[in-house]
C-alpha cells in the first residue's frame, strides 16, 4: 500500500496547529478564516489518520491530550520547514542560488552583516537565509547548508573550519576612563564592572592575570547579552570585557577605549558545514569569510598598538 495515502492535508495540518497553539477551534477559525465547523471536522480527519484523540474537552473550549501534544511540538518544526523552503525558492526566483546559515545573532548583527555586501558583489545571484541559532544542531536534517560556531572543534556530522579566535578585551567609555584616572590596566580596579551572565568569572580571571586580588566580589550590573553590555558601555555605567569582533565600530568611533587583554587563549569561531555535502556556494561563503577574519582592519590595528 502507498504511504502517501495516509498523509493528512496541508489545510488539516494547518487546522491542528492552529486549535493546539491556541487551546480553541473558535480561535483557530479566527486566525485561518474558516469555520469553527471547519475545524472541527479537520481535527476529527486528522485523528481518524493517527487513531488517538488528539483533544479533549476542557470547559467551554478544548486541552490537547498528550498525544496531542507530542504531535503538536513535533508538527511546528515541520511546518516552519516547509515555510521556510516555499521561502526559499520564493526568493530565490528564476536562477538564483539560495545559501542557509546559521549564525550567533550577536556575531551576525555586529561583525558579519557590515561586511555582506561584499559577498553579495562577489555572488550576486545568491540570495542568502539567516537563522539565529546558538547550539550545534544536525544541519542536513534542518536544511542548513553553513553555521558559525563559536566553542571546541565539535560538532556531530559537521566539518569545521575555524575561522578566527575571539580575541578578548577590557574596555570602558573614553569619559569614564578620565573621570577615574584609568593608565594601565590594573586601573581598571577604581571602574563600575559590567558582567555577563555566561561568563560569570570573567573580571576575576583578568585581575588575576594582571597579579591583582582584588578586595571582596567584584560588584556591577549583570547582563544576559553582550549587545546590551555593550551598549551599557559605550554609555559610560561601567568597564567591560567583550570580543573585539563586536566593537569595531565604537573602537574606530572612539565611543569605546581599550583598557587591557585578558591573558590565556580566547576560545574560537568555526564555519560548519555538513560532512560530505558537495555545496560550491556554501565552499564560496566560507572562504570568503576566513578571507574578511584574515583581512579585518581591526586585528592589525590593535596588535600593532
Amino acid at each position: 500500500m502507498n504511504d502517501m495515502l495516509h498523509l493528512p492535508s496541508l489545510s488539516v495540518l494547518r487546522s491542528f496547529e492552529a486549535a493546539a497553539k491556541h487551546q480553541s477551534y473558535t480561535q483557530a477559525a479566527e486566525e485561518l478564516r474558516v469555520t469553527q465547523g471547519a475545524i472541527s471536522r479537520q481535527v476529527r480527519e486528522l485523528e481518524a489518520i493517527v487513531g488517538v484523540a488528539l483533544f479533549r474537552k476542557a470547559g467551554r473550549g478544548v486541552a490537547l491530550t498528550e498525544a496531542g501534544r507530542n504531535l503538536a511540538a513535533r508538527l511546528q518544526g515541520d511546518l516552519d520547514r516547509l515555510r521556510q523552503t516555499v521561502a526559499y525558492a520564493s526568493a530565490a526566483g528564476d536562477g538564483a542560488r539560495t545559501l542557509s546559515i546559521a549564525v550567533l545573532p550577536t556575531f551576525g548583527a555586529r561583525w558579519l552583516a557590515p561586511r555582506l555586501p561584499r559577498f553579495v558583489a562577489r555572488e550576486p545571484r545568491a540570495q542568502l537565509a539567516f537563522h539565529s541559532r546558538g547550539e550545534p544542531f544536525d544541519l542536513a536534517r534542518e536544511g542548513i547548508d553553513l553555521a558559525i560556531h563559536f566553542g571546541s572543534a565539535d560538532w556531530v556530522g559537521g566539518t569545521l573550519t575555524p575561522l578566527c579566535p575571539e580575541d578578548l578585551v577590557a574596555v570602558a567609555s573614553p569619559l569614564l576612563a578620565d573621570r577615574h584616572d584609568v593608565e594601565r590596566p590594573e586601573d581598571s580596579l577604581r571602574l563600575p564592572l559590567l558582567h555577563l551572565s555566561s561568563r560569570g568569572t570573567a573580571w576575576q580571571d583578568y585581575f588575576n592575570g594582571l597579579g591583582l586580588v582584588p578586595d571582596g566580589a567584584l560588584q556591577g550590573a549583570l547582563f544576559d547579552q553582550f549587545s546590551t553590555m555593550i551598549a551599557a558601555a559605550t554609555h559610560g555605567l561601567g568597564a567591560a570585557i567583550v570580543p573585539t569582533y563586536l566593537i569595531e565600530t565604537e573602537l574606530a568611533q572612539g565611543t569605546l577605549v581599550i583598557l587591557g587583554q585578558p591573558e590565556g587563549t580566547a576560545g574560537m569561531y568555526h564555519v560548519v558545514r555538513p560532512r560530505d555535502v558537495d555545496n560550491p556556494l556554501a565552499e564560496s561563503f566560507a572562504t570568503w569569510l576566513c578571507e574578511e577574519a584574515e583581512a579585518s582592519s581591526l586585528r592589525r590595528v590593535r596588535h600593532q598598538g
